[in-house]
């Protein structure tokens, strides 16, 4: 059996609270600040995360189970709620520069070996395999073995060409990364995974991915930048916040695209990268009103002072969200590495 090997939960913070209705006034776990001072509810480094066998399933096979003792940081509601506006404003254009890449690489394991780093619900997977020529084999990683689950059950069944999809889980965190991890590995993709990372865990990455000479396609990294129509005095002063908390206990946050291209740069790689901002309107609004409490409370959670004003804030962009009144744009990155040893098809 190969070892268990290390990642992270997946995208967004976890808020406590039972009730996970996308329309109620409590936020959906993943999609508000993180609910335990001193607790990266995003990624947990630990030393004692025990190993664990991987297993391998083919799609809609029953994986891993949760255990009361790893309670989940993300609801699967928060990540069904976000998947269509993620598949939505992934950079498609990335897609060509990356099938050059895996079509001239030689194919010792029958197929393409996909690492999913932090998989979540395997929403990455769902969007990429059926995009990509050829027999597949998608090792999900994660920390959560109620998400895996889900990722390995929802998992895509065949290739753009129809070619066969087969998956493996395994459960982990995300501070072990090596070479050794991605040993055979054709890609390595993440979805909202560079923002909740340290610029050393980005480095490791960089170096994992160099070390094994495969490609990384890593998408939706916040930048920093929101824009809400009709806009607001306080708009500035919130995402200053904002920032600032996704920047909390070393975490890159908005600086991570800018740190994983010097990370991955350093190592050889050609970096591209492309816009993949959210662009949320009437047709989006329970996932609007999920992000703009996670928002706030975020920002609120980093400047106490800002209550009164936020509360006032959020009510209204609420009662606007309701009557589909409000647009928000939410400005993320994705980013292509291809390994410098045949040269930059980006």
């Amino acid at each position: 059996m190969r070892k268990t090997t290390a990642l992270s939960a997946g995208p967004g913070s976890a808020t406590p609270g039972k009730d996970r209705t996308p329309g109620s006034d409590t936020v959906i776990p993943g999609a508000g600040p993180a609910p335990r001072p001193g607790e990266r509810a995003t990624v947990r480094l630990r030393a004692d995360t025990p190993e664990e066998p991987a297993a391998q399933h083919g799609p809609g096979e029953p994986a891993a189970q949760h255990t009361p003792e790893e309670p989940s940081r993300y609801a699967p509601e928060w990540l069904r709620l976000r998947e269509a506006a993620d598949a939505a404003a992934r950079a498609t254009e990335l897609l060509d520069p990356l099938r050059t890449r895996l079509a001239g690489r030689p194919d010792p394991h029958g197929g393409l070996v996909v690492h999913d780093l932090g998989c979540g619900t395997g929403s990455m997977g769902r969007w990429l395999a059926p995009r990509l020529d050829g027999a597949q084999h998608w090792i999900l990683h994660d920390r959560d073995p109620y998400l895996l689950h889900f990722a390995a059950v929802g998992a895509a069944g065949t290739a753009a060409d129809g070619s066969r999809i087969t998956v493996e889980t395994r459960r982990g965190d995300v501070a072990r990364l090596t070479p050794d991890t991605l040993a055979g590995a054709s890609l390595v993709t993440a979805s909202a995974l560079l923002d909740v990372l340290t610029r050393d865990e980005v480095g490791a990455l960089a170096a994992a991915c160099a070390g094994a000479g495969c490609p990384a396609l890593l998408t939706l990294s916040v930048v920093g930048r929101v824009e809400l129509t009709p806009a607001d005095p306080l708009d500035a002063e919130l995402t200053e916040a904002f920032n600032a908390h996704q920047r909390r206990s070393g975490l890159l946050g908005p600086d991570a695209v800018t740190a994983a291209c010097e990370a991955f740069a350093a190592s050889g790689a050609t970096v591209r990268v492309c816009p993949s901002p959210w662009r949320l309107g009437p047709d989006q609004r329970e996932l609007t009103a999920q992000w703009l409490r996670g928002w706030v409370g975020a920002a609120v959670e980093q400047r106490p002072g800002l209550r009164p004003r936020a509360d006032r804030f959020l009510a209204e962009r609420l009662e606007a969200c309701a009557a589909g009144e409000l647009r928000v744009v939410v400005h993320h990155s994705d980013l292509l590495a291809l390994p410098g040893s045949t040269g930059g098809d980006a």
